[in-house]
């Protein structure tokens, strides 16, 4: 399996081998450099591709399902001005979401959590602060920062939060031994809608409605003005070819019972 912790052994016996090796038969430094920059490379990718499980095994989707069930998932609220409208249209269309919201964000605007539960959507984790450096901080912040967030959530929701969904998707060993601790289980994707920076809605749409499959689970954000068009465009096409969106928690269970 491709795992920080397996290509580090694999690399690092490699390239002990090679220095034994070399004692008696002299090696190029180029070796060892090659050795080096693939593990690099390796690390540096895996850190930003959550479906590869680099660091943590993440829930991207239900590739088994036969169901045509999905998950619509929406990060970085709850937003005042956006994220009414999508309530709005999940409530027209029958459909269920799971919302990764700031931790902050949930202080700031109460109001918007208790109707994203009242009417049957789910929240997660998506850190406290949602800061451009999360992924390098050490172990002791990140435990904080989620803390700290399941705090607030546990606070409208009554039970323990378990769900979590790093902040732009990037994953470290010192995250993998936060969300390990802390006992969440990691969400990521298998449809990035890269709906913050395509900037024409159509174009969103047609990435996603090619991409939707039974057990996807569809990254969006209720932070945006093109949100209210691309939602409404999602739900008519998943009714229309007859899919079911589900919260994430319900997705999981269905690969569980599989």
């Amino acid at each position: 399996m491709l795992t920080h912790k397996n290509i580090t052994l694999l690399i690092g016996g490699l390239l002990v081998g090679v220095f034994i090796f070399d004692i008696f038969f002299p090696t190029p430094l180029w070796v060892y450099f090659s050795g080096i920059s693939v593990w690099f490379l390796l690390t540096l990718f895996g850190s930003f591709i959550i479906s590869w499980n680099y660091h943590v095994a993440a829930f991207c989707g239900n590739e088994t399902l036969s169901e045509k069930k999905i998950a619509i998932t929406f990060d970085d609220g709850p937003n005042p001005e956006y994220t009414p409208q999508v309530l709005q249209l999940l409530a027209k269309y029958d459909a269920k979401a799971t919302f990764f919201c700031i931790g902050k964000n949930i202080k700031q605007h109460p109001e918007l959590v208790e109707n994203i539960l009242k009417e049957g959507h789910a929240i997660g984790n998506h850190s406290y602060n949602h800061s451009p450096f999360f992924g390098f901080f050490g172990k002791k912040k990140v435990v904080n920062e989620l803390k700290q967030t399941n705090k607030v959530i546990a606070s409208f929701t009554g039970i323990p939060n378990t769900l979590f969904r790093p902040p732009f998707g990037v994953t470290n060993p010192s995250i993998a031994k936060s969300v390990k601790q802390l006992k969440l289980q990691t969400v990521g994707w298998n449809i990035r809608s890269f709906d913050t920076v395509i900037k024409n809605p159509d174009r969103i749409i047609q990435r996603i409605r090619r991409r939707v499959s039974p057990g996807s689970v569809i990254l969006m954000h209720d932070t945006h003005d093109r949100v209210e068009l691309v939602l409404e465009h999602l739900l008519l096409f998943l009714k229309d070819n007859g899919y079911q969106t589900v919260l994430i928690k319900d997705l999981i269970q269905l690969e569980k019972d599989a």
